[in-house]
């Protein structure tokens, strides 16, 4: 039998999902990203360097891993080649991708639009990455978008192009922006598809051949978090998919009961980029440090993060929508050296305690954090390998956060690099 696992985003995005997923990809026969698109960042650090990835699953740094960008992923071909390039600048040239034939394609003026719609809203702005990802979405849904495998079509491709144009570039035009030439589109995405075109294929084949397959081990990878879920997230500063793992059969293309384990990734503490409530956000020097000392700025835009303590109102939560069977506390060593540590353990909404996130960002902003607090720890803690060797007051912390959340916590990272991992449950060394 085969096994699986999927990697969640529990929080706000930016969780550390990019060191998760590489620790487990370094084991995995393949790695499945199955929402998002190059709005998300992952950073990956192992023997000394630092990779940010945007699109291409972390499996691409072992060349036996079969790297899969699935349907229900939008791939922009341009940001695709660029990280490729990028990749290949470093030596990172043996590798297997392959990309749907149904994942939806990011077009140019997917990005125009999205800068333009951002500008229209002014001061309630989402918060977008202004990289075209909603609007490629939006076009998905309302059936007018291209795909990946429209490029192996050359002549299907400019059909599609050119009605897609008809009303896009009156779109453009009303928002005060050029039209664009469906010639030069055209050339442009053609020459695209003489590189990508070896790697589009119909991934959920490729996928459900290797679940069938025994003793292969299957990695599925979300982008951005929970709480910026299209479904069940601070709507509507949120992204344009969901990454839960129930979203995993559908942008993998197979079925439900490949799921089994699914790994929530949660700092610590909290952070958010972007707009939107963020009930237990920091305003402080506390904050500050903790934005310094965990070098808290985008992946993909270099925005300084906002931060706040553990919210565990969102972690059980989450942990509920998603199915969370084991936590992964990330940068647990950024918060040595405080005196004292908060967790959110409830919300006060006009005067009564609640216990889950309220459906309306105008509700959601009138939550005022419930903390407990807890005694923090002076050590250093990066280098400790065992669970049993921290600080007394850093295990009681993370206890508690099992307590609060009803998850028990299966993993903690102190440091960067993939060999700062501490396994806190043997299980999940089984995949």
């Amino acid at each position: 039998m085969s096994e699986t696992l999927v990697v969640v985003g529990s929080q706000w995005g930016d969780e550390g999902k990019g060191k998760i997923t590489d620790y487990f990809a370094t084991r995995a026969d393949m790695v499945v990203r199955y929402q998002g698109g190059n709005n998300a960042g992952h950073t990956v650090v192992f023997g000394g360097n630092k990779y940010s990835l945007q699109s291409i699953p972390s499996g691409i740094f072992n060349p036996a891993t079969v790297n899969v960008m699935g349907n229900g992923m939008v791939v922009n071909p341009v940001s695709v080649c660029e990280e490729l390039d990028r990749l290949h600048s470093r030596g990172i040239t043996d590798y297997k991708l392959f990309i749907s034939t149904r994942a939806a394609m990011v077009m140019p003026w997917h990005a125009m639009l999205d800068g333009a719609y951002e500008e229209q809203k002014g001061k309630d702005l989402i918060g977008t990455t202004k990289k075209g990802i909603g609007p490629a979405y939006a076009d998905k849904y309302s059936r007018t978008g291209l795909r990946m495998g429209d490029l192996l079509e050359p002549d299907y491709f400019r059909e599609r192009l050119e009605a897609a144009l008809e009303v896009k570039n009156m779109e453009l035009k009303m928002l005060g922006l050029e039209p664009l030439d469906a010639d030069a589109v055209y050339e442009q995405y053609m020459k695209l598809a003489e590189r990508l075109a070896p790697m589009i294929t119909d991934t959920s084949r490729l996928v459900n051949d290797a679940l069938r397959e025994d003793g292969q081990r299957v990695l599925f990878e979300g982008a951005q978090g929970m709480m910026l879920c299209i479904e069940h997230g601070t709507y509507p500063f949120v992204t344009s998919s969901s990454p839960s793992a129930s979203s995993v059969p559908v942008g993998a293309g197979v079925a439900p009961k490949w799921i089994r384990t699914a790994v929530g990734v949660a700092k610590a503490y909290c952070t958010r980029v972007g707009s939107g409530p963020f009930p237990t956000e920091l305003h402080d020097e506390i904050g500050d440090g903790i934005r310094e000392r965990g070098h808290e700025y985008g992946t993909v835009t270099g925005r300084p993060r906002r931060i706040g303590w553990f919210d565990a109102v969102v972690g059980r939560y989450t942990a509920e929508l998603a199915g969370i069977t084991h936590w992964a506390v990330m940068l647990l060593d950024v918060l040595s050296g405080l005196d004292t540590i908060k967790i959110c353990v409830a919300y006060d909404l006009d005067g009564r305690q609640i216990q889950s996130p309220p459906s309306t960002i105008a509700s959601l902003s009138r939550c005022k954090p419930v903390y407990i607090e807890l005694p923090g720890w002076k050590e250093d803690i990066t280098g400790i390998k065992e669970f049993d060797n921290l600080p007394e007051n850093a295990k009681a912390y993370v206890r508690k956060l099992e307590e609060i959340t009803g998850v028990p916590v299966g993993m903690i990272s102190v440091g960067p690099d993939r060999e700062q991992t501490i396994i806190v449950d043997p299980e999940l060394n089984k995949f």
